[in-house]
């Protein structure tokens, strides 16, 4: 990811994700409370406001996972783990296990500020 692009992306997050009560959250029906709202340009809004706040996470959560993967495959690590072990912890393939390692090993070698 290129640098000027990751900055711009940094300084466009859109609002924070809102935790919503556990009484609501066990309720399949409850989705931020979306399913309340009658005027749809409020609901475009909002909806859309989600959409970018879940993507802005997601985007952050899978750094965080590249940089662990490539601290746990640092090879000065007594313990470090193979592509193969992260794979299988996280879920991933092998090959996806390695990009994640390389990816992380530019994160961690170029941290923006």
């Amino acid at each position: 990811m290129a640098q000027p692009e990751r900055n711009e992306r940094q300084r466009l997050r859109p609002a924070p994700l809102l935790f919503e009560p556990s009484a609501a959250a066990a309720d399949p029906e409850h989705f931020f409370d979306l399913e309340s709202m009658d005027d749809p340009q409020e609901l475009l809004a909002r909806a859309t406001e989600l959409t970018l706040a879940f993507r802005a996470a997601t985007d952050r959560a899978v750094e965080f996972q590249a940089m662990a993967a490539a601290q746990l495959a640092d090879p000065r690590r007594f313990d470090r783990l193979t592509a193969a072990e992260i794979a299988e912890r996280a879920e991933w393939t092998e090959d996806y296990a390695k990009k994640m390692i390389e990816f992380g090993r530019s994160l961690l070698h170029d941290p923006a500020p």
